[in-house]
C-alpha cells in the first residue's frame, strides 16, 4: 500500500471518529422515553448515543435493532438481581481502561478526547463503567439460563446429516506447532537491581510517604492490574503462580507489604486487601528483569546449534524439547503447543493463525514461511508471561482450509448445535419475561421487523 493510500484512509478513519466524538458530545439533543421496560426507561439519547458510537456496523433499522438490543439487556439485568449474578469490579475495570486507551490512540491525546467529547477523562470513565457493567452483567446472566445446555455425537451427526456441503461450517487453515525454548541468562545483578526496587517501594509504602495503589500504577509491569493500582480480584491459590500464591495466602495484616515473591511472571511485593473464604484479594507491583542482548544472541546461538543437530538426524525434535527446553507448559509435551478456546475451555493442538498470532506474532511469522516438518530460524520472542524468550519451532502440521466433517472436526460442529441449542434456550426464555413484564413502544418506534416477536402486546 502507498503512503499516500494510507495518509488517505488514515486522515478518513481520523475524521468519522472525530464526527462521532463531536455527535455523542452534543448535549441539546431533544431527548424522549421511546420504549419502557418494567420500570426501566429506554430514551432516545441512549439509542442515538449507540448508533454514533458504531456507525453503519449495525444491520437493520438501528431505530428498530438498537432500542430491542437495549430493551433484550434490560430483561437480563433485572433477572440478574433476582438471582445475585454480579461481575467483579476488576473485570468491569479492565474493559473501561482497554476502552479509554482505545479512544485516546485515535484522539490522538487525552486532551483532544476530553475535548471531543466536552468531558473529562474521569467522566467518561464513570459513563463506561456503567455501561460495561451492565453489558457483562447481562452477558454472565445469558450464560447462566443457557448453562444446563448440553449436546451428544447423536445430536451432532443428526443436525449435520441432511445439510448441503455448501452449508457446512468453513474451517480456516490450521496449524499444529512444536516449540523448544531458550531462556536467556539473566544475571545477578540485574535480578538485584530488581528486587532493590522492589524494596524501595516498600519502604515507601511501610513509611507512609507513597500509596501502593500509586506505585503500582505507576511502575508494576502487569498491564492488567497497573491501572487498577495493583488490585487483582479475588483468587483460589489454584490459580495463581505457586511461587505469588505461597506469600500471599500466608499475609494476615492489609498494611504490610510482602517480602519479595518470585513467580514465572518476575518478581512481586504484594499487598492484602481481603480474604474471603479460601479466595484472597491483593494488589501487587510486578517487575521484569531486562534481559541483555548480549545474553539473547547466547541463547539464539544455543539453539542454532541444536535446530542443526536437529536436522542432521542426531536428536529428534520431541527428545531436544523434553530435555532442554526452558518452557515447562510444552517440554513434558514434547513441545507441542497447545491452545485453550476462550469461548468453551476446549484444549486442542491446532491454532488458527489469527490465534497463533494473538499468543505471539514473532512466533506465528516464524510458522507462516515453514514447510511441514521444518525447523524455523532462532527467534526471539515476549512468552505467555510476558518474558522476553528464544525459540525454535517446527511445523507438526498444516491442515487447509476445509468444509467441516464430522470425523476431524467434530469439536467445531458440535460447537454449532450448541449454540443453536442456547439461542434456543434464550428465545424461550425471552418469550416468557415479555409476557410477564410490562412492557410500552411509543407508536413511532413499533413499526419494526423484531429479532425477538412479543414486544407489542
Amino acid at each position: 500500500m502507498s503512503s499516500r493510500c494510507s495518509f488517505r484512509l488514515l486522515l478518513a478513519f481520523a475524521t468519522a471518529f472525530a464526527s462521532t466524538l463531536m455527535t455523542l458530545a452534543q448535549t441539546n439533543v431533544i431527548d424522549e422515553v421511546v420504549w419502557v421496560v418494567g420500570d426501566e426507561a429506554i430514551l432516545r439519547s441512549d439509542v442515538e448515543r449507540r448508533r454514533n458510537e458504531f456507525g453503519s456496523s449495525f444491520t437493520g433499522n438501528p431505530y428498530c435493532v438498537i432500542p430491542e438490543q437495549l430493551a433484550v439487556q434490560k430483561l437480563f439485568l433485572h433477572q440478574a438481581v433476582i438471582d445475585s449474578v454480579e461481575v467483579g469490579e476488576a473485570e468491569i475495570n479492565q474493559y473501561v481502561e482497554q476502552d479509554i486507551n482505545e479512544k485516546i490512540m485515535m484522539a490522538g491525546s487525552k486532551e483532544k478526547l476530553e475535548e471531543y467529547m466536552k468531558m473529562t477523562v474521569t467522566a467518561i470513565r464513570e459513563e463506561l463503567y456503567d455501561e460495561y457493567k451492565n453489558e457483562l452483567t447481562a452477558r454472565q446472566m445469558k450464560q447462566k439460563i443457557t448453562e444446563d445446555v448440553k449436546v451428544n455425537a447423536a445430536e451432532v451427526r443428526r443436525y449435520f446429516r441432511d445439510l448441503p456441503e455448501d452449508s457446512l461450517p468453513l474451517i480456516p487453515t490450521q496449524v499444529e506447532v512444536q516449540i523448544l525454548v531458550q531462556q536467556p541468562r539473566i544475571p545477578q545483578e540485574e535480578i538485584d537491581r530488581v528486587k532493590s526496587l522492589l524494596r524501595e517501594y516498600a519502604e515507601r509504602v511501610n513509611s507512609g510517604s507513597t500509596s501502593f495503589s500509586t506505585l503500582a500504577r505507576l511502575y508494576s509491569e502487569d498491564p492488567g492490574s497497573a491501572r487498577q493500582g495493583g488490585e487483582m480480584p479475588y483468587m483460589g491459590r489454584g490459580e495463581l503462580d505457586p511461587g505469588f500464591a505461597n506469600v500471599a495466602f500466608g499475609m494476615t495484616d492489609p498494611k504490610k507489604v510482602s517480602k519479595i515473591a518470585q513467580s514465572e511472571f518476575g518478581y512481586h511485593i504484594i499487598q492484602l486487601v481481603d480474604k474471603r473464604g479460601d479466595k484472597i484479594k491483593c494488589r501487587h507491583i510486578l517487575k521484569r528483569p531486562e534481559v541483555a542482548q548480549a545474553d539473547i544472541d547466547t541463547a539464539l546461538v544455543r539453539l542454532d546449534s541444536i535446530a542443526e543437530q536437529i536436522r542432521r538426524g542426531r536428536v529428534s525434535f520431541e527428545d531436544a524439547a523434553s530435555v532442554v527446553s526452558d518452557d515447562k507448559d510444552t517440554r513434558n509435551n514434547h513441545g507441542i503447543l497447545t491452545n485453550t478456546k476462550k469461548d468453551t475451555g476446549e484444549r486442542t493442538t491446532r491454532f488458527e493463525m489469527d490465534e497463533l498470532s494473538a499468543l505471539s506474532p514473532e512466533l506465528a511469522r516464524a510458522v507462516d514461511g515453514l514447510e511441514t516438518g521444518e525447523i524455523s530460524k532462532p527467534i526471539t520472542m515476549v512468552n505467555s508471561k510476558g518474558m522476553t524468550v528464544c525459540a525454535i519451532v517446527k511445523l507438526k502440521n498444516r491442515i487447509k482450509s476445509h468444509r467441516a466433517n464430522i470425523s476431524e472436526d467434530f469439536q467445531v460442529m458440535k460447537a454449532v448445535v450448541e449454540r443453536k441449542k442456547k439461542e434456543e434456550k434464550v428465545l424461550e426464555w425471552l418469550k416468557e419475561k415479555q409476557k410477564s413484564t410490562y412492557i410500552r413502544i411509543n407508536p413511532d418506534w413499533r413499526d419494526c421487523d423484531f429479532q425477538y416477536p412479543g414486544w407489542l402486546k
